[in-house]
């Protein structure tokens, strides 16, 4: 729901989606109709209404999107597809229609990008409101697979993205009383409907040799409708602030992942390879939540809040794997298909309730200190079965689970400005949490072969978090800001397997899912930010933060092995922005980040088939304004990226880490044509290059727009 508009018509034009996200660059925030500077906007008072406000404004525009290379990726990247695209960019009209009530209208309408809205309003002071609400946008996937540079094999998908479209149907009414309980009922209507791309991508053998690798495109079919009903009561007593409402959820999804197995390879020994696979699920659920809550002042230095809510959810499902010559066939036994499972049914429940409090004491002035505890307890069991199915013969199976878990967090934060040119805070957070997770079934073998066998296990857990954090901000001059902080932070959780039907000794060859007795997540981290005014037109800002990670695992001690540390990260940040504004109709913004990120694993040490993990990259952004005179503002934008950490394939080790680099080119022009009219041009250039798809998902792209707005 859009929030209703100012009553100045000064800076009130809105870009659509589409528009916004094609020029989307870092730090790349031009605002239209405002000036350079202050100066320049005075002078620009007159051609931007003068004393006149104007409430009401309808803005059409047009452009598109011209790419080379990789279609799919430009339209991706740019959230545009390919061609032209044009319509009403920005609508906004209200007006009085009697007294102290006010009627609202926006609206846009983008053609062939799938961009709509519609949101109508009218609001009494001190009495009602009434709202409506429809909106669509889409969103554009490169569907594409993989990249197997040994063999310059590439496995695309098609030229054109997939499309997923999303939308909402709302309307709201309430009352606005003062001294008195209101009132709000809202219906919403929202869906998910088209198709994505996927990361699990299917098998296939390069060139039919080599190593099998799962390097086939694979997409989601997504079929998504949700309903929502909340009603919400408020009311004002003194210094307290009471609130109750309900909330009820019905949805239905049914989607689909689809795969391709081995496209195109010929069958060995008669049974064919070259596989769809549809791995359909289909929930229906209803939630109802119930929530209160209370915020007063005790005293004038003593705050408290109380929040309260319960929410129980069904779901029911459904689903199957099926494998086929093409995606969405009946199922039909075949010696070359893998592990699926036909009529999948069954259930599951799960209940929260959640319970929050919070004091804020204002011992002095100057201090701050703020405690606050959550309490969360969760019950939950599910229950399915099925037929599992491979090659030529079926198998049913069913499993059920249930589970338990209540955490207790408390926090405290502390806020000290009592010295002079300084602000001193810190706090810490803890929490505590027990649980335990049933579990029986799974899907089953089928003739003795085919997945884990099923199992059956019982497990008590408890988990302890703590993190403690500290910081300061020193003002040592006018001109000069320093910010220093840092924080700690240990997850820690211990398992006891009470029951367990799968061994954990030397010899078993598959020890999960009751394996792990322990695992450890502690982080430290260290930032500082330091802002410089050397002159009055001038700000510099430097920022660091280097950060610290270990995971310590502990298994099952029947397996002989001891705790190990099986993972280390570290993490460094390093930016630095400049503003320069030298004349009144002129600024210059530069910024400059660089990421360094490494994960390493133990096993690096033992075998070239697990590489360590780079994350490094670097960026640059360079935007500018110029008042080229008073009806004419010139905007102009660069940004750079480069990531430098792909590991091509081999035999041995799998593909890590990201290499490539982006342009983007921007220029935008706003003329003021007169009072009530004014014209805005925008054009950006974008090249990517991709190294982990061999080059396959490069593309240069050109975007123009145009736009005409109009106030009254």
């Amino acid at each position: 729901m859009k929030s209703e508009k100012s009553k100045s018509g000064r800076g009130a034009s809105r870009s659509s989606r589409p528009v916004t996200r094609a020029f989307r660059i870092s730090n790349f925030a031009f605002l239209i109709g405002v000036s350079a500077a202050a100066a320049a906007e005075q002078e620009n008072s007159v051609f931007e209404g003068g004393t006149n406000t104007f409430n009401n404004w309808v803005e059409i525009s047009a452009g598109g999107l011209i790419p080379s290379g990789n279609t799919a990726q430009a339209e991706q990247d740019r959230h545009l597809s390919q061609g032209a695209f044009g319509g009403i960019q920005d609508l906004h009209f209200q007006q009085s229609v009697a007294t102290n009530t006010l009627f609202t209208l926006d609206g846009r309408g983008i053609f062939d990008a799938h961009d709509y809205g519609l949101s109508l309003g009218l609001r009494k002071e001190d009495l009602y409101f009434l709202r409506f609400n429809l909106e669509n946008f889409r969103t554009w996937y490169n569907g594409d697979g993989g990249y197997y540079p040994p063999d310059n094999a590439w496995y695309p998908l098609g030229d054109e993205a997939l499309a997923l479209d999303r939308g909402e149907i709302s309307f709201e009414a309430g009352t606005l009383f003062k001294n008195k309980p209101n009132l709000a009922f809202k219906y919403s209507h929202l869906y998910r409907d088209g198709e994505k791309s996927s990361t699990i991508w299917g098998p296939t053998h390069p060139l039919f040799i080599g190593p099998t690798r799962g390097l086939t495109p694979s997409f989601y079919d997504i079929d998504e409708k949700r309903d929502i009903f909340a009603l919400d009561a408020t009311h004002h007593i003194k210094a307290t602030d009471f609130g109750l409402g309900v909330r009820y959820e019905k949805g239905t999804l049914n989607n689909a992942l689809n795969i391709s197995q081995y496209p195109g390879e010929p069958a060995v020994l008669g049974v064919p390879q070259d596989r769809k696979i549809t791995d359909r699920e289909g929930v229906t659920y209803d939630l109802l939540n119930v929530h209160a809550f209370s915020e007063t002042w005790i005293k004038k230095n003593l705050f408290f809040s109380a929040g309260y809510m319960f929410t129980h959810l069904d779901n029911d499902l459904s689903g199957n794997r099926i494998y086929g010559d093409d995606f969405d066939v009946q199922y039909s036994p075949n010696a070359g298909n893998g592990l699926g499972y036909t009529n999948l049914v069954g259930s599951s429940q799960k209940t929260e309730n959640v319970l929050n409090l919070n004091l804020m004491s204002l011992p002095l002035n100057n201090l701050s200190i703020v405690p606050s505890v959550r309490v969360q307890k969760s019950d939950w069991d599910g229950n399915s079965s099925g037929i599992g199915t491979l090659g030529l013969g079926t198998q049913p199976f069913d499993a059920n689970s249930d589970g338990n878990q209540i955490d207790v967090r408390e926090r405290v934060d502390v806020r000290y400005s009592g010295v002079t040119n300084w602000v001193f805070y810190t706090g810490g957070e803890w929490t505590q949490g027990d649980g335990t997770l049933n579990e029986n079934g799974g899907l089953s073998q089928v003739n003795g072969i085919g997945g884990p066998p099923p199992v059956n296990r019982s497990t008590d857990d408890r988990l302890f978090f703590q993190k403690y954090f500290v910081g300061a901000r020193w003002y040592p001059t006018r001109r000069i800001t320093l910010d220093v902080g840092g924080y700690y932070k240990n997850n820690n959780y211990d398992y006891d397997h009470t029951l367990d039907s799968t061994l954990n000794n030397a010899a078993s060859a598959n020890r999960y899912p009751a394996y792990l007795v322990m695992q450890n997540f502690e982080t430290y981290d260290g930032n500082t930010r330091l802002t410089l005014r050397p002159l009055q037109n001038v700000t510099l800002v430097t920022r660091y933060e280097y950060q610290w990670s270990t995971i310590h695992t502990a298994p099952d001690p029947v397996s002989g092995l001891g705790e190990e540390e099986s993972g280390q990260m570290t993490s460094q940040i390093i930016a630095q922005n400049i503003s320069w504004s030298p004349w009144s109709r002129l600024y210059l913004q530069v910024g400059f980040n660089y990421m360094l990120s490494e994960t390493k694993t133990p096993a690096t040490d033992y075998t070239q088939a697990i590489l360590n993990a780079q994350n490094n990259y670097w960026t640059v952004n360079f935007n500018s304004g110029l008042a080229l005179d008073d009806k004419t503002d010139l905007n102009l934008g660069y940004t750079y990226y480069q990531a430098d950490n792909y590991n091509a394939p081999n035999p041995v080790y799998l593909a890590y880490g990201a290499g490539g680099e982006e342009h983007a080119i921007t220029a935008t022009v706003v003329r003021r044509i007169t009072t009530n009219l004014r014209a805005t041009l925008r054009y950006g250039y974008y090249h990517s290059t991709d190294q982990a798809s061999g080059a396959n998902n490069d593309y240069d792209a050109n975007v123009v727009y145009a736009s005409l707005q109009y106030r009254f």
